[in-house]
């Protein structure tokens, strides 16, 4: 079985309205979610073995926060094309991930990163699945399964999500 973990960036600062996007660090409230998943993750069992990193800012600064949490040291790779990448070629780079590494995470951005999620789960608990459509906010983790022994036999649909973890719910705020 493979394991995929999609994580979006934690809350990013637009402090500065004249730094480029792909330059936006986290805010306080990010810098403070984003341990709070790494823990989280390491809680539920969550060991990714390969975490696959946007090269933009805010994903560098929220895997640097989450990793010291985590139980083991994953192999980690930072791909300019996550910057934004369409849910199509993330795919194809899940594809390409050689075996040996059968538990991946990946870090990214919205809109792409739900659409992907969105387009592999082809099962799990309806109540997840409606909330992962409505919204994936930032710092969220979604979890999916798939059956499949390779990464070169993912398929849209063929995933079964897990968990739906978000910030705000662990901080206990409703909503």
């Amino acid at each position: 079985m493979l394991t995929l973990s999609l994580l979006r960036h934690a809350k990013s600062s637009w402090k500065n309205p004249a730094l480029p996007d792909r330059e936006r660090p986290l805010n306080a409230r990010g810098m403070g979610d984003a341990p709070v998943m790494g823990r989280a993750m390491s809680e539920r069992g969550i060991d990714p073995e390969l975490i696959l990193c946007s090269t933009a800012q805010r994903t560098v600064d929220t895997l640097a926060l989450v990793l010291p949490e985590l139980k083991i040291e994953p192999k980690i790779s930072y791909e300019d094309v996550l910057y934004h990448a369409s849910p199509a070629e993330m795919l194809d780079m899940l594809r390409d991930i050689q075996p040996g590494a059968s538990s991946v995470l990946l870090i990214g951005h919205n809109p792409e990163i739900q659409a992907l999620a969105l387009e592999l789960i082809g099962a799990g608990p309806q109540e997840l699945r409606e909330r992962l459509a409505e919204k994936f906010p930032t710092g969220g983790l979604v979890v999916i399964n798939f059956t499949a022994g390779l990464w070169s036999s993912v398929d849209v649909g063929s995933g079964s999500l897990s968990a739906f973890v978000t910030p705000k719910e662990l901080r206990g705020e409703a909503g």
